[in-house]
């Protein structure tokens, strides 16, 4: 029988769906497209001032700026550096205002008898000429005059403006201000003239500090992506939503605009970047890619068997690798391991010879066997919707570069996340990825990074379960008319910002950009019609008898995995259990022998506010859709959620399932959360629909 549409049974990482609940609840559009972030009232505590108070709190300014110090521990004195330096005995100490007329990190310490006592604290403070107004999220990065940015980090001050009532500016009250650092990354992206970057946010000791951004829940890590051959500035974000609905792991991410400020200076007009893609990175963490944690301890079965996380990056890779033994002419190049890169010998051991024992069953005779063949490793699902995205979109790093796969602890090498896809719908000219016609699994490069995939679409099997997939998901979210209408929910909030992006990098005419070839519509309306074009008649190149159309026949019953030759048996993933923080203990239903229940976790904590997640599992027989209701203290709000559609009524918050993750088998689970303000642990009820 065809898999229900989409899939449950693989771990899937939603974008945030940003929901403003009270009287600002934000519309889902009917594709499934993110809802844009609406601004709260109440800016994220980032909890940087510790034992030290400051009269005005991190912000920019216009002009100059007068802040008082002052602190909560007794008989104390207070020094501070305006440098960026930490504090110390000798640090000037703190007598009357200061007066700022440029950007400034304000660090202090209280000190009694001349030795510090009680948390440091700090304060950033930009300087800005600009008062722009925009209708996107804006993200403000200054660097306090440290020059332009390379691989090393170069501390900023972060700052993010949410739109009230459908704007904002670097004005207004920032909804976060911290400590972070920043640099460059990419490979040929860091050539353009936009330029992505990598951003991790910090305590005051330069440690990671998990704060929400743009609405995602809480990490250090993040990734702003800046669309540049990509001139409908869209095409990443499409895949992702896509994956998503496809269960393809894609990280969450915010389209922002973004101001770098890397002088002395104010914040000026030409410190202005554009539109950017904010992204999750992707790692194994609770609010990432939620895979077993990895101890150096974990080095027999079955806790050496997960999680990892590889990539194929051709031309590329960085230790640690896992490196091939064997012919030439079938072994993979570039492989590495992504997540966790302090491997200890016997767990890169492990992982390194579980991806050797899958490449030599590809190239042997019985590959196919339905048993003993590659489904006994891989999740073959997760293989044929990773080669459905990368042919529609013709990812022309598709099979070479920025491939990731991850096993978990107990559980089949599974394709995903997705990442990277700029260079998509018809944009790059590498390898025939501007036709309309042909299989980029064919394109040839040297060496090959690996050739699974041109080995897997050799078994008829395997081609008839990517037919039967595809065919199944242009009745869904593939069709022609979904795959228009989440490219109008995608750009609709864009107009003005894309003519700002554009008036500060000009290239809609330009046919090549560094290495790629471009469109050269001159409006950008222009160019999102190119991609859409682009995509439709790729869309229904695969409809053809050449490719993914006609007839089909039923998938076989998937059967026990086996995993051949030596090394430790590889059974299916056991259903993960959630685990309880200290700050929390799991909350069960009233009644645990009903059909439906959930457990709450909180996740993640800073000053006045909360994450949440909520697991809901099926009892002895499936769900086809389910119901979590949560009664909180009085005084708790809910700002954004995902993985489900919420209302609120007072205390009181339902969530339901969204289409994706309703309906789950005997014993099977799923996932979502949000972010609250307050304190307190909520009763959870749950009901099958």
């Amino acid at each position: 029988m065809p898999r229900p549409l989409p899939r449950a049974s693989i771990p899937v990482i939603l974008t945030a769906l940003a929901l403003l609940l009270s009287p600002l609840v934000a519309s889902t559009p009917a594709t499934g497209a993110p809802v844009r972030t609406v601004a709260t009232t109440a800016a994220v505590d980032p909890g940087l001032a510790g034992d030290i108070t400051f009269s005005v709190p991190s912000r920019t300014f216009t002009g100059s700026l007068r802040i008082t110090l002052g602190t909560t521990v007794a008989g104390a004195q207070v020094r501070y550096t305006t440098d960026g330096s930490v504090p110390s005995a000798s640090s000037p100490l703190y007598s009357s205002p200061l007066d700022l007329t440029r950007s400034t990190e304000v660090r202090a310490q209280a000190f009694v008898g001349g030795s510090p006592s009680g948390k440091p604290g700090s304060a950033q403070y930009v300087a800005t000429g600009v008062t722009t107004t925009h209708d996107l999220p804006v993200l403000l990065l200054d660097s306090f005059g440290r020059g332009a940015v390379g691989d090393t980090d170069h501390p900023v001050a972060a700052m993010e403006f949410q739109p009230a009532g459908g704007t904002t500016s670097l004005t207004a009250t920032p909804t976060l201000a911290t400590r972070a650092g920043y640099r460059l990354r990419g490979q040929s992206s860091r050539t353009f003239d936009k330029k992505p970057y990598r951003l991790e946010l910090w305590d005051n000791t330069g440690d990671d500090l998990d704060l929400p951004l743009a609405g995602m829940p809480a990490e250090s890590d993040w990734v702003l992506r800046g669309p540049f051959p990509d001139k409908a500035l869209v095409r990443e974000a499409l895949v992702y939503d896509l994956g998503r609905e496809m269960g393809l792991d894609p990280p969450r991410y915010r389209l922002v605009e973004l101001y770098v400020n890397d002088d002395a200076q104010p914040v000026a007009a030409n410190d202005y970047r554009g539109v950017y893609l904010l992204v999750e990175t992707i790692k194994n963490q609770k609010n990432r890619l939620d895979l077993k944690k990895l101890d150096p301890e974990d080095v027999n079965p079955p806790d050496v068997e997960g999680g990892y996380i590889i990539k194929f990056e051709w031309m590329a890779a960085e230790e640690p690798l896992l490196r091939c033994t064997g012919a030439t002419a079938t072994c993979w190049t570039d492989l590495e391991v992504h997540d966790p890169d302090d491997l200890v010998p016997a767990q890169q051991q492990y992982i390194q010879g579980y991806v050797q024992r899958l490449n030599d069953l590809l190239h042997s005779p019985g590959y196919a066997d339905p048993v003993t063949g590659y489904a006994s490793m891989i999740d073959v699902d997760s293989f044929v919707d990773m080669m459905i995205v990368n042919e529609l979109s013709r990812n022309m790093d598709a099979y070479y570069r920025s491939q990731y796969f991850y096993k978990d602890r107990g559980g089949k090498l599974t394709a995903g996340p997705l990442w990277d896809f700029d260079l998509t719908f018809s944009v790059g000219g590498y390898f025939g990825n501007n036709q309309v016609q042909g299989w980029q699994y064919q394109q040839t490069r040297q060496p090959i990074a690996f050739d699974w995939y041109t080995v897997l679409v050799r078994d008829p099997a395997f081609q008839n379960r990517v037919k039967v997939r595809w065919q199944e998901l242009r009745r869904g979210p593939l069709s022609d008319s979904a795959l228009q209408q989440r490219v109008s929910a995608l750009t609709a909030p864009l107009p003005n910002a894309a003519a700002r992006n554009f008036a500060r990098w000009p290239n809609l005419t330009t046919p090549t950009i560094g290495y790629f070839t471009t469109p050269t519509a001159a409006t950008w309306t222009g160019q999102v019609d190119v991609m859409r074009s682009w995509m439709l008649r790729r869309a229904q190149w695969l409809d053809t008898t050449h490719a993914w159309g006609g007839p089909t026949t039923p998938p076989p019953t998937p059967t026990p995995s086996v995993t051949p030759g030596p090394g430790p048996s590889v059974s299916p993933s056991p259903t993960p259990t959630p685990t309880a923080t200290a700050t929390a203990t799991p909350t069960p239903t009233a009644n645990p022998g009903a059909a439906c229940a959930a457990t709450f976790t909180t996740t993640s904590r800073w000053p006045g506010g909360f994450q949440g997640d909520v697991t809901v599992a099926a009892g002895s027989a499936a769900l086809r859709g389910w119901t979590v209701t949560l009664t909180f203290p009085s005084g708790i709000t809910v700002q954004q959620a995902w993985n489900a559609t919420v209302t609120i009524s007072s205390s009181t918050v339902t969530a339901r399932n969204v289409s994706w993750n309703g309906s789950l088998a005997a014993g099977g689970r799923t996932t979502f959360g949000f972010i609250g303000n307050g304190e307190g642990t909520p009763t959870v009820t749950c009901a099958a629909a």
